[in-house]
């Protein structure tokens, strides 16, 4: 089987989807043929579907998403690229208001398919206003699925289910994912990865590490060093934050007992602590230890290197909480 990037598995989900359904087209800033986005997460796709359908927006986020929400009331599948997960802030209302309450508010007459695609995450120096990862804010807007895979195989599959559903997405990439080169196994075999079911990517028996995104890679790193000591860690891949895969968490604590939610946010109003709620709430006679979260010092991402490195959560943090638990 060849070995692709998330980049690669991204463009080639939104290039088989646009040639499977004319329906779906994308828009955003410095998408076509001269960028290909960003960090050119759209190389070659104008070349491959035809530029009328990869669309160069003005600098407008509030257009483009105010314009996917016409295109969907229309009957259109429409993709919107924002360059970072920050900027939806700046189109809060067309979200919150609009794109994710017309379907129920409408009694289900009006379908809202459309997907956001924007990338997050902190590692490449690139400032507070680049490099925030806010699932925690995405998850508490009702009505809207928020996907954040780790691999290019996950990458792709969960990419094109968000497309075909008829519910709004956020879908997110980690930057440093993307420029770290990861690479996984990809069939050119059509598939799909189903939102809203979580991947062990480790099995285990002493502790369950509940992670997303890069913070899965920390973990499965720290559970190759653990075993060497003899302490056996299951790693769970949530891979949709909503809809949230519960049972799956819960059927690994059956097997250990204890539970670390680890992700790269901010822990105060955090994903993290959402999710060790909903534990507490509906598995607390599992636990033989307390819940614990990881995530990130309640700050902005800092600009400067040195310290941006010791606010990421990491392995070490990952270890010293593990050594309370074990």
């Amino acid at each position: 089987m060849r070995t692709i990037t998330l980049n690669q598995a991204c463009t080639e989900a939104i290039a088989e989807e646009m040639e499977r359904d004319p329906s779906v087209f994308i828009m955003g800033e410095d998408i076509g043929e001269n960028w290909g986005g960003a960090i050119g997460e759209y190389k070659g796709l104008a070349e491959r579907v035809g530029a009328e359908r990869v669309l160069c927006t003005p600098v407008s986020e509030i257009a483009i998403v105010g314009a996917a929400i016409g295109a969907a009331e229309l009957g259109m599948r429409p993709i919107c690229h924002l360059m970072f997960s920050e900027f939806i802030c700046v189109c809060m209302a067309e979200v919150a208001n609009f794109l994710c309450r017309s379907r129920y508010m409408t009694g289900g007459m009006l379908k809202m398919p459309v997907t956001i695609v924007t990338t997050c995450g902190a590692g490449l120096g690139a400032a507070g206003e680049h490099s925030s990862s806010m699932e925690g804010l995405f998850t508490s807007i009702t009505g809207l699925k928020v996907v954040l895979p780790s691999t290019p195989y996950d990458a792709k599959g969960l990419l094109k289910s968000a497309i075909r559903d008829d519910n709004p997405t956020v879908y997110l990439h980690h930057k440093l994912l993307v420029f770290s080169g990861v690479k996984s196994e990809v069939p050119e075999d059509e598939y799909i990865v189903p939102l809203g079911k979580a991947d062990i990517k480790r099995k285990g028996t002493d502790v369950t590490v509940v992670a997303t995104a890069a913070m899965v890679h920390e973990a499965m790193a720290a559970a190759e060093k653990l075993q060497k000591r003899g302490i056996s860690l299951e790693v769970v891949d949530l891979r949709t934050l909503e809809p949230l895969d519960l049972e799956t968490i819960i059927e690994s604590l059956e097997k250990t007992g204890r539970i670390i939610i680890f992700t790269e946010e901010p822990k105060k109003n955090s994903a993290g602590l959402r999710i060790a709620g909903l534990v507490a709430e509906n598995a607390f006679d599992l636990l033989d230890a307390p819940i614990k979260v990881i995530g990130a010092p309640d700050t902005p991402v800092p600009f400067s290197p040195a310290l941006e490195k010791v606010w990421i959560p990491n392995q070490d943090k990952l270890f010293k909480v593990i050594d309370e638990l074990v």
